[in-house]
C-alpha cells in the first residue's frame, strides 16, 4: 500500500506540471454490442467440470464477453441459469482425496461432487423467462440446427426452446433480438465420434457436406439482419487434455518379475514388456491377436478408469476396451474431418464478411509458446495444472475462458476498429484444490 501511495504523489507532483492524460475510452468501432448474442454449444453454455452448474455458467466465455462488451454500450446478457452448484443433470466433478480401491492409498483426483443436490426440476422449461442471450447448448452439432422438436432430444435444449415439440435451433436464433453474435458450433459433429473412442454408431463423424450445408443455414439465419459478429473455427480435438492426461506408456513401474510373468502369458504374440514404464495392451479387432500394445502416436481418453488399470488388471493381463482408445487410423479420420469442417467454416465465414477467430491460434498458440502469462500466473494445456482446462479436460475454466474472451476481443478490435477491454483472468474461478 505504500508504494502504492507514493506512485501515486509522483503523478500527482507531474500533474502540477503537466497535462492531466485520462485514459483512451473504450470505442465500440464499426459494431453494435447492445444486444449481443451467443450460440453455440456446451463450451458458450459454460458446461464445466463435466456438468452445467451456476458458477460455471456465469463463466462462460460469452458472459465474459458481455461484461467487457458493456464498456462500449453493451447490454443485459441473459442466461438460462440451472438451479444450484450441484451440477445437472449429473454432478460435476471436483478434486478431492479418493481412497484406492486396491491399496487404500489416498490420492488428490477428480471425484463426484457430494455437496447438497439443489438441482432439482431443473429439467422444467424457463422459456418464458427469455429470450436468452447465451443460446449455446451442450451436446448440439452443427448438423441439428434444423431438426423441428430438436428439444425433444436434448434435456439442455428441452429447457430453454420455446415450443419444444416443433421449435429448431434455427428458430431460436430467429426469434432473439440482437445485433452482434459470437459463433461457435462444429465441434460435437467430430468430438463425439473421438471422445467415445471412435464409435461408428451413433457418435459417428457428420458427413462433411452435411456440415457445410447445416453450417451454411446457421449463417444465413444469423446473419439475415444485418449482425455483425466473430465465427470461431473447431480447435485441435485430439490436442486437448481428455486426449493427452493419460500417458499411452502410462504402465508406470514394472517390476521385472511381472514383466517376464506378462511375457510368459502373451508368448507368441508381439506384445512385450519390460521392467519400467510399458505401453498399455488394448483391443483391436484388425488385429490378428484382437489386441496389441498401444503405439505411441495413439491416444487414450480420460474416461479410462484407472481403478480397472490397478485393480482388475486392464491394460496388462486384459485389453482396454476400444472405446476407451484412439488409434492411428480414428486420429486420422478425426483430423481429416477437422480440416473440412474448419475449410467449411473459414469459407461460408468469407461468404457473409464475418471475421474468424482461429481457435488454435488460442490453444495451441499457448502450447506452443510454453503458456499464456497474465499478471504473473502462467496458463498451459496441461490437465488440472495449467489452469485452462477444467476437471472433464474438454471445457474451459473460468479462468480459461477469461483468457479465451481475450483472443476473441482481439479479434473484434482488429476487425471492427473497436478498443474493448481485455478481461482479467485472474478474477475468475480456476480448479479448486481440496
Amino acid at each position: 500500500m505504500k508504494k502504492l501511495y507514493i506512485y501515486g504523489l509522483i503523478v500527482l507532483g507531474f500533474a502540477a506540471c503537466k497535462p492531466n492524460i485520462e485514459p483512451d475510452t473504450p470505442q465500440r468501432g464499426d459494431a453494435d454490442f447492445s444486444n449481443y448474442l451467443a450460440v453455440g454449444n456446451s463450451t458458450s453454455a459454460g458446461y464445466t467440470d463435466g456438468s452445467l452448474y451456476v458458477t460455471g455458467q456465469q463463466n462462460s466465455f460469452p458472459n465474459i464477453l458481455a461484461k467487457q462488451f458493456r464498456s462500449v454500450g453493451g447490454g443485459e446478457f441473459r442466461q438460462p441459469l440451472v438451479r444450484g452448484e450441484h451440477g445437472w443433470p449429473v454432478a460435476k466433478k471436483v478434486l478431492g482425496v479418493v481412497q484406492g480401491k486396491c491399496d487404500s492409498l489416498p490420492s488428490v483426483k477428480p471425484t463426484d461432487f457430494k455437496g447438497a443436490l439443489d438441482t432439482p426440476g431443473t429439467y422444467l422449461n424457463i422459456s418464458s423467462q427469455g429470450p436468452f442471450n447465451n443460446q449455446g447448448v451442450p451436446g448440439i452439432k452443427a448438423v441439428h440446427y434444423g431438426i423441428k422438436g430438436y428439444a425433444m432430444l436434448n434435456p439442455f435444449a428441452g429447457r430453454m426452446f420455446t415450443n419444444p415439440a416443433t421449435t429448431s435451433a434455427l428458430d431460436q436464433i430467429i426469434y432473439a433480438n440482437y445485433s452482434f453474435f459470437t459463433l461457435w458450433v462444429g465441434s460435437n459433429d467430430v468430438l463425439s465420434y473421438a471422445s467415445s473412442g471412435g464409435d461408428q454408431g451413433t457418435d459417428s463423424i457428420s458427413l462433411s457436406t452435411h456440415f457445410g450445408i447445416a453450417y451454411d443455414s446457421i449463417m444465413n439465419t444469423i446473419t439475415r439482419n444485418g449482425s455483425k459478429g466473430v465465427v470461431l473455427t473447431i480447435p485441435s480435438i485430439t490436442d486437448i487434455p481428455f486426449f493427452r492426461a493419460i500417458s499411452p506408456k502410462g504402465l508406470a513401474g514394472v517390476k521385472a518379475e511381472d514383466a517376464n510373468k506378462l511375457n510368459l502369458a502373451y508368448n507368441g504374440t508381439q506384445v512385450h514388456f519390460e521392467e519400467g514404464d510399458n505401453y498399455f495392451v488394448i483391443q483391436d479387432a484388425a488385429h490378428p491377436n484382437g489386441f496389441r500394445q498401444i503405439t505411441q502416436d495413439e491416444l487414450v481418453c480420460l474416461t479410462l478408469p484407472i481403478d480397472s488399470v490397478k485393480c482388475a488388471g486392464w491394460g496388462t493381463i486384459k485389453p482396454i476396451p476400444g472405446r476407451y482408445v484412439l488409434t492411428r487410423s480414428e486420429i486420422d479420420k478425426v483430423n481429416a474431418a477437422l480440416v473440412a469442417f474448419n475449410g467449411h467454416i473459414q469459407r461460408l465465414a468469407a461468404k457473409y464478411q464475418i471475421p474468424v477467430l482461429v481457435t488454435d491460434d488460442f490453444f495451441l498458440g499457448t502450447r506452443d509458446n510454453g503458456g499464456y502469462s497474465s499478471n504473473g500466473i502462467n496458463f498451459t494445456l496441461k490437465y488440472v495444472s495449467g489452469g485452462i482446462f477444467s476437471l472433464d479436460g474438454i471445457h474451459l475454466t473460468g479462468k480459461g475462458n477469461a483468457l479465451l474472451a481475450n483472443f476473441i476481443i482481439d479479434r473484434i478490435n482488429a476487425h471492427y476498429g473497436s478498443s474493448i477491454p481485455h478481461a482479467d483472468p485472474n478474477s475468475y474461478e480456476g480448479i479448486r484444490m481440496p
